[in-house]
């Protein structure tokens, strides 16, 4: 039965429908209905607003990325919507369902080119080169339709983001509006059994196989580790796959442990990863090395080329495989002793990228198993990737193959929205942190109580390094003065402290923990103590010949 509301009330209406119970916007003139609608909706959608439209799709993207469900934020049309780009891009790139609700300038303006406040020459043209799925909501009864359609594209296949616009006038119009009785249900992506059944006989004569897993086997973690087993093989993360097989059980490899075993390595199974490592980081692969590709995203295959392909759910293929390897294969002794050997000389090999490694370890050592970690580009991150246990799904928060500085701190405060009882704790370089310093007060005003630890070179550390190393010491651009960051905290009513040796931190970050409030810690690093983690990320082809 159809009843009468305004068009910020028919997506309001939608999104609870659709089990949304978190936004994170900044409202504007054009957004003015929206936002109305969201505070007559009560308690039943939180509203949370950062200082920076970036930081609104940066908290949707934690939200979404350490929850598995779909993040939603808004900001206003034209510079709202390009301010929130490298964020909508990051989620594109992660794999991460993000929705953008944004404005439009009035109707009869759309398209006219009389340059209306805020509009862009199409807006929408430029949402759909950064989304999976984007349209316009021209009246208040079409709300439920596309905002249920928004819902299909980014729950079926690869999970990434969508976005609606509204026009200005729209969002306070009043119309019928028939609302959907339920959210529809989204059938998964079965695979094809004769395509598992050739993976389970190519891995019949497999002695050396390998898993590398990424962010699409997040929800088959327990799949993964039972072919894991099955098959007595080293499941690889680099970034979005870490914590799928906990880094304490023996067949849990980083990426640098990873590495010491890929020259034996006979079949490759990747489960919801690009193959990053392996085909972009890591030299030549074995020639006879066959591969077998699961992957949700069809477009896949005719870039990795596998031997058998198989496109389909992570969770449901992954089982698949291992009935049909139960089938007719015969139980794998443990290789416990060689794998565990493996580990054991690779994080020695890993302990000489100091001060970081000490640091991260300290980290860990007060983080609960369950905590999340949120990583930066910085040197801390990057040697995070090896340098970090990781031991539950979800549990390490990246930002993937964009690599985009600054999206750590915001992030981290999605994060901890998404997951109010569990303990975050956010790392960033000082450059890092300077993009979204303004949420520290975003931090406080909401009670976000994430810890940021910042570690403080001074510099971009790698334009810094690169710049020394490849250009004969022409450094521009690279050096950094920055504000003293604990007083910086303590003036948005934070709490700061500086810390410098990994005891310190350890003690510090139990304090702030403990104290369940959002915390700043600083570690002032000297730039000539720092060791490169790029060895361990990207090795060379020969021994000693890597000069990243």
């Amino acid at each position: 039965m159809a009843k009468k509301m305004t068009g910020g009330e028919s997506i309001v209406q939608s999104l609870l429908a659709h089990k949304i119970d978190t936004l994170f916007g900044i409202p504007g003139v054009q957004t003015y209905g929206l936002f109305d609608a969201l505070h007559r909706a009560g308690d039943r959608i939180k509203v949370i607003g950062p200082r920076h439209e970036q930081a609104t799709a940066y908290m949707a993207f934690g939200y979404a990325k350490s929850t598995g469900k779909i993040g939603v934020f808004s900001v206003v049309p034209g510079p709202g919507v390009l301010n929130a780009s490298a964020a909508i891009c990051t989620a594109y790139g992660a794999s991460t369902p993000i929705l953008c609700i944004t404005g439009q300038v009035p109707s009869d303006f759309i398209g006219s080119g009389k340059g209306h406040l805020h509009e862009l020459p199409d807006q929408l043209a430029t949402l759909r080169t950064l989304v999976k799925w984007a349209d316009r909501i021209n009246h208040p009864g079409e709300a439920p339709g596309l905002v249920a359609e928004a819902f299909k594209q980014m729950s079926c296949g690869r999970p990434r983001p969508a976005a609606l616009e509204m026009p200005w006038e729209v969002f306070s119009m009043t119309a019928p509006v028939e609302l959907a009785c339920s959210p529809e249900s989204y059938a998964q992506i079965n695979p094809d059994f004769d395509q598992i059944d050739k993976a389970a006989h190519l891995l019949k004569d497999a002695r050396n196989p390998m898993i590398m897993v990424g962010g699409g086997a997040q929800s088959a973690s327990q799949e993964v580790l039972e072919l894991a087993e099955l098959l007595q093989a080293p499941v690889v993360s680099f970034r979005g796959g870490r914590g799928i097989v906990s880094d304490d059980h023996y067949l849990g490899f980083n990426c640098a442990a990873g590495f010491k075993r890929w020259a034996q390595t006979d079949v490759l199974i990747g489960i919801g990863s690009r193959l990053e490592l392996q085909w972009f980081r890591w030299p030549a692969m074995n020639r006879d090395m066959k591969i077998i590709n699961i992957d949700i995203d069809p477009t896949q295959m005719p870039r990795i080329k596998p031997a058998v392909p198989i496109v389909g759910d992570a969770r449901a293929a992954t089982r698949g495989l291992i009935d049909a390897i139960l089938r007719d294969h015969q139980p794998r002794p443990s290789r416990r002793e060689e794998m565990d050997g493996i580990k054991i000389q690779s994080q020695a090999e890993t302990q000489k990228i100091q001060p970081h490694s000490a640091y991260l370890r300290a980290i860990r050592d007060v983080l609960p198993r369950d905590g999340f970690f949120v990583e930066e580009i910085c040197q801390a991150g990057f040697s995070s990737y090896f340098g970090f246990p990781v031991y539950t799904p979800r549990s390490f928060v990246t930002c993937g193959h964009q690599g985009t500085l600054g999206f750590g701190y915001s992030t981290s405060l999605g994060v901890k929205a998404g997951n109010p009882d569990k303990p975050v704790v956010s790392i960033s370089g000082d450059g890092g942190f300077m993009f979204g310093v303004q949420e520290l007060a975003t931090a406080v005003q909401h009670g976000i109580n994430v810890v940021s630890v910042v570690f403080n070179n001074g510099a971009f550390g790698n334009v810094l390094r690169d710049q020394q190393q490849r250009f004969e010491g022409r450094v521009i651009g690279a050096e950094l003065r920055n504000p003293d960051f604990v007083k910086l905290a303590e003036s948005f009513g934070m709490a700061g402290q500086r810390v410098s040796t990994p005891d310190a931190l350890r003690q510090a970050l139990e304090k702030a923990l403990g104290a369940d409030a959002p915390a700043l810690i600083e570690i002032p690093i000297d730039r000539a103590s720092e060791v490169s983690p790029w060895e361990f990320i990207m090795p060379p082809a020969k021994p000693g010949s890597f000069s990243y």
